[in-house]
């Protein structure tokens, strides 16, 4: 009898162990904050001159987001990254050394994804 209780708890405690937890993805995925056309949304950069170049005010910027498609083969566990273009942000205005205020004008986007114009990459972060 002992040796029967021993045996199903060790099976319940390696289900238990190798089940997935649903419960923190669904949190993840609620989580992300998608903005549409119309909202304002701050764009992190790194305050060179060539950023402040490159992007000016009024400047209509493509936005993408990374996906990841695969892996390498010869470099190991190295990620393929595809960029897709999700909108279109207009600069309005700066605000601090790293930020420019930017307003959505097409498409969708969420907090993480690239404002890219030339050799210029801006972050995507909701404005508050």
């Amino acid at each position: 009898m002992r040796k029967l209780i021993t045996i199903v708890a060790l099976l319940v405690l390696s289900a238990l162990a190798v089940s997935p937890m649903a419960v923190n993805a669904a949190e993840n995925v609620k989580s992300k904050v998608v903005m549409k056309e119309g909202n304002k949304i701050h764009l992190f950069h790194s305050g060179t001159e060539l950023v402040k170049k490159e992007i000016c005010l009024n400047d209509v910027i493509p936005v993408y987001r990374e996906s990841a498609v695969g892996y390498r083969s010869l470099k190991g566990a190295d990620q393929v990254k595809n960029l897709k273009e999700v909108g279109k942000v207009k600069v309005l205005s700066y605000v601090g050394d790293h930020y420019f205020e930017a307003e959505i004008v097409e498409g969708e986007v969420m907090s993480g994804d690239l404002a890219k114009k030339e050799g210029a990459y801006c972050l995507v972060q909701p404005a508050e």
